[in-house]
């Protein structure tokens, strides 16, 4: 049986997945830079790197794609951040298990 509070959370759940959706499009919208073309940028400044997430976001008011890459000579992830407008390479910082256990407890 639904009940009335079950139904309001899952409609705000909703809204919150459609608006999340549309802001994904607007910033694809106005990325010049694919994911394709990023993630290849991304993984050549970390050989042998498998991607486990990415993300377009803004960032300091800048457009970029984040990736969060896996190799197994590390432990880890490497984070790297490539423009969404030029496809450059603007950031690459490595990151332990800690820093992102700690970056995914302050997304939620």
């Amino acid at each position: 049986m639904i009940t009335i509070r079950s139904f309001f959370v899952s409609s705000l759940a909703l809204v919150a997945l459609c608006v999340g959706t549309a802001r994904a499009a607007d910033l694809l919208n106005e990325a010049r830079v694919g994911e394709a073309e990023a993630r290849a940028a991304a993984l050549a400044r970390v050989p042998g790197g498998t991607v486990k997430s990415r993300e377009l976001e803004k960032e300091n008011g800048r457009l970029i794609w984040t990736f969060d890459i896996a190799t197994q000579a590390s432990r880890g992830l490497t984070e790297v951040h490539v423009d969404a407008k030029s496809g450059r390479v603007i950031a690459v910082k490595k990151e332990s298990a800690a820093e992102e256990a700690a970056e995914a407890r302050e997304e939620k």
